[in-house]
């Protein structure tokens, strides 16, 4: 049944998203806020930047009018930066209504708030349909039809079979998960750890080292995250160990390529302008880093992360302080503090 959706935000994950439900038979517009991408997606079919040769349907129009990219949708797409979501919502929020279903596919926590992205959104639409959509899910694959497996999640559970429904195709397996606390807390702090991993890959560090950062990582992310309320089994699926795998090692990942760049002796700035694409993984650093002290949770590594990005550490001297900590029992660690 064909379903009708705005997908806000035409960077790669929301071209390759709105592609995929354009290809699969549903009603699809895309919005940019500026007039010359949407002209380029309009009249060259293709994004350029982001996607370059990969052909946009005919029957998907770009618009930079927020009031007529929703017209008559059901389902609102939000895929702009994790920190422009709260500003994304303020501007259409007037344009929507209860029966709205608002999906999330943006990954991070508010860096002034330290909140997660349903909380912004329950903020500015009390009782918002909020769905945050995660997973290992690479834009340049989604966008050529490479099979790939995500997660619908939401504290309602309907609304989630609902999103699985419009969003499930041929190249696409989506799975429920009513934790939304662990899913969106997964997405998130898994670019700090691939930015690590990359900062590793850098240095030059073997796969030894990445597989230790990894799965301690995992351990880091988890144990937030049960402070938080979250199912400890969540992490071990789709969209926390899944996504982190994916981020870790992928040559599509730009928190990975960011810490790469970082491990070889470039600043976070010249880093960053390099990559060219908003590199999430910094920003939710900073957040990530704060929100442990707040819930008095240990996570050594996203310590270490953020004192390379905002305090000057030298990568080499970060990791010989991770070796040199007290010893430990792993099992008794996993998820304790």
């Amino acid at each position: 049944m064909e379903t009708k959706v705005a997908v806000m935000g035409a960077g790669s994950w929301g071209t390759a998203l709105a592609i995929h439900l354009s290809k699969i038979g549903h009603e699809v517009s895309l919005w940019t806020r500026f007039q010359k991408d949407a002209d380029i997606i309009n009249f060259e079919r293709e994004q350029k930047k982001y996607l370059p040769g990969i052909k946009i349907p005919e029957e998907i129009t770009c618009y930079i009018d927020e009031e007529k990219v929703l017209e008559g949708k059901e389902i609102v797409v939000l895929a702009v930066p994790s920190q422009a979501i709260r500003e994304n919502v303020q501007n259409i929020s007037g344009l929507l209504n209860k029966e709205h279903i608002i999906v999330s596919v943006a990954k991070g926590l508010e860096e002034k708030t330290l909140l997660r992205l349903s909380e912004v959104v329950e903020e500015e639409i009390h009782g918002a349909k909020f769905v945050a959509l995660s997973g290992p899910s690479h834009a340049e694959e989604v966008a050529i039809n490479i099979p790939t497996t995500i997660v619908a999640a939401s504290n309602c559970i309907n609304v989630a079979r609902r999103v699985q429904d419009v969003f499930m195709g041929p190249s696409i397996r989506v799975y429920t998960n009513d934790d939304l606390t662990g899913v969106e807390i997964g997405g998130a702090l898994k670019n700090v750890i691939a930015l690590c991993a990359g900062i590793s890959d850098g240095i030059g560090y073997g796969d030894n080292t990445k597989a230790a950062l990894m799965t301690r990582g995992l351990t880091e992310i988890a144990r937030l995250g049960a402070s938080l309320g979250a199912k400890k089994q969540t992490f071990a699926g789709l969209t926390g160990m899944g996504d982190l795998i994916v981020t870790c090692t992928s040559m599509h990942s730009r928190n990975r390529r960011a810490g790469v760049l970082i491990g070889q002796g470039k600043s976070v700035e010249e880093a960053l302008s390099e990559v060219k694409m908003v590199v999430e993984g910094v920003r939710t650093t900073g957040a990530a880093y704060k929100l442990a002290a707040m819930q008095n949770v240990e996570m050594p590594i996203t310590e270490q992360a953020y004192k390379i990005l905002f305090e000057g550490e030298n990568p080499k001297r970060a990791v010989s302080k991770l070796m040199e900590r007290d010893k430990k029992n792993e099992i008794e660690e996993l998820f304790v503090n």
